[in-house]
């Protein structure tokens, strides 16, 4: 069989006995000569071994040697058929009584003008589909564990990713306060206890609070990893605090270094630093803006001179989670799209069934898309997962239009099918490809604007970031999720169309790779 015909149907020695040849590779060579003779598309390999055999129509006489050279006859998407003599032979024939009859020569069935067109075939594709779809079924707990997978994924992530941190531990040196005595609140402007009170609002804010007699000790807690940061208070912080109300101008310099809070602090961890720092501005404004109050003084002379209004867009307590949720998601179905049909069809070549489907008459165009057919369900069930976990049972922020969010959820997906293709194509094994896409999937996440803005990125990683697959996907998601931005606005619709242009490069890779890569 070649090209999805049946070129001879005899038994192996009968067929080395008709041609006159020492394999049964001679005898195919042959028959594929004949099967190629009328045709008018020929490759100039081809044309020179058909130029050098003669069709026999006798008794066959053993092969001459002509010249050193190794014949091949080339088929699509590198199923090459070649045959390494020690050179081309030529075939005389000498009628016989038992000569083979010739085969007749192969006629092109008349073509109408839409067959040129004609990139698929219905019951090749109808079969293919079948094929995978019944792939599948038999593989259920597989194909459970990779649906699923992407549910646990964004759990893990809302649930970890984010989030203020709580519990933090801090050190207390309060020398106001006697060795036996305990830190309670006291209310009231001639409190002598104001230490205390601020202490009370740090401890509404989760932080756990630790008391120790010396600045040392406090110190040496934090030095040891105990504890986030040492407060040290002075023995005269409150009639401090009143000073610098009641003084003004002419407070003296004692009491304004006394009124300060020392604060030393393991800033080894950023993000931990900044949160405690955040904690201890707004556990002293609320302070002390209630013991102005308590003192019959208006609070807004303790605030900032600066009034934050109601956000445009977001919220006052927006976290990170919100910020890195749209990239997360995308990111997500992507890699998961990528490994699932690099996969597939990496398992179709290790098992032959690609190159007995090539043999069959089917092409590439319909490989990629039966697979993208099939493997669209599997996306399509683990983006609406994803979707329902992130914005029913976590509350990720949604104040746009959700049919958006679907669609570029999807094209993210399918971009993420048509690189896993180029990287099946590119691979000849599961380990190659595993390097492939594991090696993309770090420069992805750092250089698309995932995990941090693009603004602090280099000048020429901002370039290289924008021709990235997910770069304009995630700002477009993150302006529809955040902003509530439509269609229309150039932020929004950029990311679609980058998206599909990489969808296509991606498909036409594939097909190249197909079509010409050998082996």
């Amino acid at each position: 069989m070649r090209g999805g015909y049946f070129l001879a149907e005899e038994s192996p020695e009968r067929l080395i006995s008709q041609f006159g040849c020492a394999s049964l590779e001679d005898v195919f060579l042959k028959l594929s000569v004949i099967q190629n003779m009328g045709k008018r598309r020929r490759s100039s390999i081809l044309q020179g071994v058909t130029e050098a055999i003669q069709v026999p129509t006798g008794t066959i006489n053993e092969a001459a040697v002509i010249d050193d050279e190794v014949g091949e006859i080339s088929g699509e998407f590198g199923d090459n058929v070649s045959m390494s003599s020690r050179g081309r032979v030529s075939i005389a024939p000498e009628p016989t009584e038992n000569a083979p009859p010739e085969l007749p020569p192969e006629e092109d069935p008349p073509m109408a003008c839409a067959d040129y067109f004609k990139i698929v075939t219905l019951t090749h594709m109808h079969a293919l589909i079948w094929k995978n779809f019944l792939w599948m079924w038999r593989n259920a707990p597989v194909m459970t564990f990779i649906t699923l997978l992407p549910v646990v994924q964004i759990i893990l992530f809302c649930l970890s990713i984010g989030h203020s941190p709580s519990g933090l531990s801090l050190s207390v040196v309060n020398h106001e306060l006697q060795q036996s005595e305990t830190c309670e609140l006291a209310p009231g402007c001639n409190s002598t206890r104001l230490s205390c009170n601020y202490l009370t609002f740090l401890e509404n804010r989760t932080l756990q609070l630790s008391f120790y007699a010396s600045e040392e000790e406090g110190k040496e807690i934090v030095r040891r990893g105990n504890a986030w940061a040492a407060l040290v208070f002075a023995s005269n912080f409150s009639d401090s605090i009143r000073s610098r109300i009641e003084g003004g101008r002419n407070v003296p310099d004692w009491d304004l270094v006394t009124s300060s809070v020392e604060v030393y602090q393991d800033k080894s961890n950023e993000n931990i630093g900044s949160y405690i720092q955040r904690d201890l501005y707004f556990a002293f404004e609320d302070f002390f803006k209630e013991y102005l109050v308590s003192c019959n003084i208006d609070s807004k002379i303790g605030s900032i001179p600066i009034k934050w209004e109601r956000p445009i867009y977001g919220y006052d307590s927006t976290d990170f989670t919100d910020f890195a949720a749209p990239g997360v998601m995308l990111t997500i179905i992507f890699f998961l799209a990528v490994a699932l049909t690099s996969g597939a069809m990496l398992l179709e070549r290790n098992e032959g069934i690609l190159e007995r489907s090539l043999v069959n008459g089917i092409n590439g165009v319909e490989l990629l898309f039966s697979h993208v057919i099939t493997q669209f369900t599997v996306m399509f069930g683990q983006s609406a997962m994803v979707l329902f976990f992130s914005f029913y049972i976590f509350g990720i922020t949604q104040n746009g239009n959700l049919l958006l969010v679907v669609i570029l959820i999807i094209m993210t997906g399918l971009c993420g099918m048509c690189f896993g293709f180029v990287v099946s194509c590119s691979c000849d094994n599961e380990r190659s490809a595993t390097y492939m896409a594991m090696g993309s999937f770090l420069p992805i996440v750092m250089l698309c604007g995932i995990i941090w803005p693009i603004e602090a990125m280099h000048n020429v990683l901002k370039i290289i970031s924008y021709v990235l697959p997910l770069t304009k996907s995630t700002e477009s998601l993150r302006c529809i999720l955040a902003r509530g931005w439509s269609i229309e606005t150039p932020e929004v619709y950029e990311g679609f169309i980058a998206t599909l242009i990489w969808i296509v490069v991606f498909l036409t890779i594939s097909i190249l790779l197909l079509k010409f890569k050998k082996g």
